[in-house]
């Protein structure tokens, strides 16, 4: 297998962390968003939609989504489970993770795909230019702070995001909380269930990939 990373960008450490809690070692290939090149000819030969992470499998398949890693690596290399154990873990995971993506990556991305300069052109990923919508900027920051504000309940008094075990919901609500920062958006300093999870998932060796 073959693993096209970026090493500054938040979707394809979602994969990177998955791979390092799963203690494989996937050869790895870094692409440069800053520098373009994820929108070359022979990358876009290997992913049409110009997006990473990308896994290539020894059969030539390309999986081009973080999810879809997962869910590939996680069936042919079921330990430590990360996406649930039992039926009911795997269902509660799923909504959460739904739930972090929607509500807080989309809206994050939503805010910084449409306010940051060097972005200009380029509001949504993907081969096609769009332009960016201020109006969609502002309302991604509220967006994302509203999250960021729920994220204490969320947790409550449990280790992890969906209970007694880490799982690709704490790799994404991590990275998040990470993420958020590029807008100068953190947690709340009096939100001592989410303080408490967040420094706990970040001294993982993992999170430091």
């Amino acid at each position: 297998m073959k693993f096209y990373d970026c090493s500054t960008a938040p979707s394809p450490r979602r994969a990177r962390i998955f791979i390092a809690e799963k203690g494989l070692e996937i050869e790895t290939i870094d692409i440069s968003i800053r520098d373009g090149a994820h929108m070359t000819e022979e990358f876009q030969a290997i992913n049409p939609h110009c997006t990473l992470p990308v896994l290539e499998l020894d059969d030539g398949t390309h999986l081009v989504t973080s999810t879809g890693i997962w869910h590939y690596l996680e069936a042919v290399h079921p330990e430590p489970p990360l996406m649930g154990a039992t039926a009911a873990e795997k269902g509660v995971i799923a909504d959460l993770q739904w739930h972090i993506e929607f509500d807080g990556f989309m809206a994050m991305a939503e805010a910084l795909r449409n306010t940051v300069p060097a972005m200009k052109g380029r509001a949504l990923t993907g081969p096609v230019d769009y332009e960016q919508i201020s109006e969609l900027g502002e309302r991604g920051k509220l967006r994302s702070q509203r999250f960021l504000d729920g994220i204490d309940g969320m947790i409550g008094d449990k280790p992890f995001a969906a209970g007694d075990h880490y799982s690709v919901a704490d790799i994404d609500l991590m990275i998040m909380v990470d993420f958020a920062g590029w807008l100068k958006l953190k947690l709340p300093e009096d939100a001592a269930n989410a303080q408490r999870w967040y420094q706990s998932v970040s001294s993982r060796p993992s999170a430091k990939l």
